[in-house]
């Protein structure tokens, strides 16, 4: 199977993750890797496209499948259906009240899929970390400065 899973452990609710991840506008303050417009809402159009340090790659129009407050998903296809389609899913799961995990995983398929995956997996696998990695930086910064400990410190 041509499937890409990251998982993160980020020390920040996961309402605050979540917020983090569909707020498209913003991604340019923190997120180097992808640049997303449209809104996170089933049945929505996004233009899914690389951020500064992402490389090249083409502008993806996916359709969002789910976006519920736990999970964001979209289905995106590279010209045609069938060709190259990639399900991509962000999932937020609350491990205790000031810590989440997010998992994003994409599974690759259509006629082009294995030869894809076999030449840029790896690049893709990194991308995914990258942007992991920058949402929990993101997401952990918001949080301490909403925490009570942080204003008490301020005051």
């Amino acid at each position: 199977m041509n499937t890409i899973t990251v998982t993160t452990d980020i020390d920040a609710p996961a309402e605050v993750v979540y917020e983090v991840l569909t707020d498209f506008d913003a991604y340019p303050a923190w997120n180097d890797y992808s640049r997303i417009e449209g809104v996170a809402a089933e049945g929505e159009r996004l233009a899914v496209s690389p951020g500064p340090a992402a490389g090249s790659a083409p502008t993806f129009r996916p359709r969002v499948l789910r976006a519920d407050g736990a999970e964001l998903r979209w289905l995106g296809h590279l010209w045609v259906r069938g060709l190259f389609d990639g399900d991509h899913r962000f999932r937020v799961e609350a491990v205790a009240d000031d810590r989440s995990r997010l998992v994003q995983d994409e599974r690759f398929r259509g006629l082009l899929a294995g030869l894809l995956f076999r030449r840029y997996g790896d690049d893709w696998r990194a991308n995914f970390a990258a942007v992991n990695e920058a949402l929990r930086t993101r997401a952990e910064t918001l949080a301490a400065a909403d925490s009570p400990a942080e204003h008490d410190a301020a005051a």
